[in-house]
């Protein structure tokens, strides 16, 4: 900081954001801020970036961001006349939206989302202090305003900071074997306090682990997404997991592995701690009642107790996010109570321009896999259903658990499955809510569907003509349980259309997490768009060699996911799908084995 004329100051400002997912690095700003008053009151703060990339305090920490422009940026403040002020913002940035897959450039370059995430959350924050101050806001349980407030500032930065995992604050990526769908980190200097008071501080030997990951969602509305986790916990979420999680803030309570059996009886309640003015976010306390298994405490509660913000759940407008955020805390509320935050955010993408795909042709991608059912549905307006034809959102989930040294591996492999079911779970429910969605569209399969067995029935049929084995390694398997083995087959087996231009028609789940796509989605794909220059050219030179004797083996190589996450294969085995009434080619199938995100 350095003085200016007129009592003005000049200040070189080095400021790190966070990245909304974990499909993108976060952004960082060097740049001039000046600060003045002027002659009639108002207070005016410009502020614009500095050239070079390279420019600021740490470089170091720098490096792992992307260094992103501010344009000449700033707010005015005028003084009104009977007191008050009206304040004036401008938010003018360049995101370098060209760094990210192509999928989120609407994150990075709409002037909409922009405005939704800092200009309007800015003028929300002002008036929400304003009424704080006045006395016009009163929260429950006895609580300040500002406590309350700051409880909900540190679940967020919480959440961020274990979707960024920065470097800077301890954050190191674990080696993951298989397909990296699930992002295991580790922090051993974590602060759980989050407060000034070192007492309030929990040491733990080992620290805490993060597992993430981030998907792509169609047709989704985010805010009803958001609505259904919120009421629906037991939905998603595994109480043992939340016992787990809140069994280790308490100090050498670590209950991994060998967790007490616990009952979740089914009761949620939630009690409401005050929301902000607009109602775009609501903090609460969650309680879970629970009781033990074991005869020896079968009387004894088991309840347990999480802080949550929810927010988004009533936003309609374009580049508002939806998010639920919670964390384990004591039921005796202190306000310096330690804080691990785990969550959802929902954040909703322009449409794809020239998106004006009927519903008729949705339905008969899906006619596939009408045999897939879900759990209850939450029922929503024509509004929402209108709103969200034709539009895609990111969803990423982050899951933090404390940890003894001794025990990281253990956790490591339970947080990872942990989070895999809850995507499994999550996706189950968005294509249940999915406007215009046949109701029995889901990933868990069963009876029911006559094209979905028919498919499957083809596509194992075709295999054991061409290639002289079994894809399922049983050929004893027939209708459900041919239909549910091709699901959960370990490899990746998409099917495509035979057109000028093939599109994806069918994929079991492995195939989906390949491409980190729904079954909606499939229909946008085509099969040129997920190989690389080496992969497109073997399957060219392959291509007639298919055709003539009906399969054709693929060498290892590297495909492309919908997200822009590089994906190798040890191989890939392409074959012609007959229809068993008239022996016509239906379709082709490829099968992707021992694939991995690079």
């Amino acid at each position: 900081m350095f003085p200016a004329g007129n009592g003005g100051t000049i200040e070189l400002v080095y400021t790190q954001t966070y990245a909304p997912t974990t499909l993108a690095p976060a952004r960082d700003f060097w740049t001039l801020r000046y600060t003045t008053s002027l002659e009639n009151g108002s207070l005016v703060v410009c502020e614009r970036s500095l050239s070079g990339s390279g420019s600021g305090p740490n470089a170091v920490a720098a490096a792992q961001f992307v260094r992103a422009e501010m344009l000449p940026s700033g707010y005015l403040i005028r003084p009104c006349e009977g007191g008050g002020s009206i304040i004036h913002i401008v938010d003018h940035l360049n995101l370098e939206a060209c760094s990210v897959p192509e999928v989120l450039r609407p994150l990075y370059e709409s002037s909409k989302v922009v405005a939704q995430k800092m200009t309007i959350a800015a003028l929300r924050y002002i008036r929400q202090i304003a009424q704080e101050t006045s006395g016009e806001v009163v929260y429950g349980l006895g609580q300040q305003p500002a406590v309350l407030r700051t409880f909900s500032q540190r679940l967020s930065r919480g959440f961020n900071d274990a979707v960024n995992g920065f470097n800077d604050d301890g954050w190191t990526v674990l080696n993951c074997d298989g397909a990296e769908d699930v992002i295991i980190a580790v922090n051993s200097t974590k602060n759980l306090s989050g407060t000034s008071n070192p007492a309030s501080s929990l040491t733990f030997l080992g620290g805490i682990l993060c597992a993430k990951a981030s998907m792509l969602l169609q047709n989704v509305p985010p805010a009803v997404l958001v609505r259904f986790l919120r009421e629906h916990r037991s939905e998603w979420a595994d109480f043992n997991v939340d016992a787990y999680a809140a069994a280790s803030l308490k100090a050498g309570s670590y209950a991994y592995p060998g967790m007490r059996p616990t009952r979740f009886t089914g009761s949620q309640i939630i009690m409401p701690l005050g929301h902000t003015i607009e109602h775009e976010e609501m903090l609460e306390v969650i309680r879970l009642e629970g009781h033990s298994l074991a005869q020896e405490d079968a009387f004894a509660s088991r309840d347990i107790h999480l802080l949550q913000i929810c927010s988004g759940i009533d936003e309609n407008a374009v580049g508002a996010c939806s998010e639920l955020i919670f964390a384990p805390i004591d039921e005796m509320f202190p306000d310096d109570a330690p804080l691990v935050p785990s969550g959802f955010r929902i954040i909703p993408l322009d449409s794809k321009p020239g998106d004006k795909k009927d519903a008729t042709t949705s339905n008969r991608t899906l006619d596939l896999t009408f045999g897939l059912e879900v759990g209850p549905a939450t029922t929503q307006g024509a509004g929402d259903a209108s709103s969200s034809q034709n539009t895609r959102s990111v969803l990423t989930i982050a899951f933090q658990f404390p940890f003894d040294s001794n025990l990281q591996d253990n956790v490591a492999v339970m947080a990872r499955q942990y989070v895999r079911c809850v995507i499994s779970s999550v996706q189950r429910v968005a294509m249940a809510i999915s406007p215009g969605m046949n109701p029995n569209v889901g990933s868990k399969l069963s009876p029911g569907s006559p094209e979905a067995l028919t498919l499957a029935h083809w596509i194992c049929q075709s295999y054991s003509y061409y290639l002289g084995s079994d894809l399922l390694r049983s050929d004893s398997l027939v209708g459900d349980s041919m239909l549910k083995s091709l699901w959960h087959h370990q490899d990746a087996i998409l099917c495509c259309s035979l057109k000028s231009l093939p599109v994806f028609i069918f994929a079991n789940q492995a195939g989906l997490d390949m491409l980190e796509t729904t079954l909606v989605a499939l229909q946008d794909i085509t099969l040129d768009k997920i190989f690389d220059k080496s992969g497109r050219k073997a399957l060219c030179a392959d291509f007639a060699k298919l055709m003539q004797q009906g399969y054709a083996y693929l060498p290892a190589g590297i495909c492309m996911s919908t997200m822009g996450r590089h994906v190798s294969y040890e191989q890939a085995i392409a074959w012609k799908v007959l229809a068993a009434e008239d022996n016509t080619v239906h379709c082709l199938a490829f099968s992707f084995i021992n694939w991995s995100f690079v």
